[in-house]
């Protein structure tokens, strides 16, 4: 079933996310669910927060980058109760960022290359590893939602400036996407 990307002002965006247990309910259905939304949203990287989910999951595929990186073809890979553990800060690069939860706004973003995570796949195996490349920068912003962060916090503040009134249409829901949306609730 494809669900609803909840966008900037949800709640659940800001917070911190919880770990989960192989018990968790329906989670294989969750899974199936993330990937189809993912896919009919035309992203490369989806986090449960992003789906009202305050839990520690995260789907990436970028076996649809395939023809410009053909090192990422067949590359589909599930993140449980994933965590950042270190970042080599030695080398980064900037490149341009966007957001399912933020439709319309891209920003140049400046990440480490290499990083080391920890974190459980679809059958709750335990992998720790240092990730390098592209494959980094992805998961950083995609881990940053299970920590209630999102890339436009890694802006300076002449540029979140720049797009204040972007956000601002977005909190309103003054913007059109191709896939289904969940506003945040109008305040009062």
């Amino acid at each position: 079933m494809i669900l609803p990307i909840y966008t900037y002002g949800q709640p659940v965006l800001r917070k911190v996310a919880e770990d989960i247990t192989p018990d968790y309910p329906e989670l294989k259905q969750l899974i199936a669910d993330m990937w189809e939304t993912l896919a009919e949203s035309e992203g490369i990287g989806l986090a449960a927060p992003q789906i009202g989910k305050p839990i520690r999951l995260v789907v990436i595929d970028l076996d649809v980058l395939k023809e410009d990186m053909p090192e990422y073809e067949g590359f589909r890979k599930v993140y449980i109760n994933a965590h950042i553990l270190e970042s080599d800060d030695e080398e980064t690069e900037t490149s341009e960022e966007g957001c399912l939860s933020l439709p319309g706004i891209h920003e140049k973003v400046t990440r480490p290359t290499k990083i080391h995570v920890k974190y459980m796949d679809e059958n709750f195996a335990e992998h720790d590893e240092w990730i390098d490349g592209y494959l980094a920068v992805v998961m950083q912003h995609e881990f940053d939602h299970l920590e209630g962060k999102m890339f436009i916090d890694h802006i300076s503040a002449l540029r979140k400036t720049l797009i204040k009134n972007k956000l601002k249409s977005l909190l309103q829901g003054r913007f059109r996407c191709a896939y289904k949306v969940k506003l945040p609730p109008v305040k009062k």
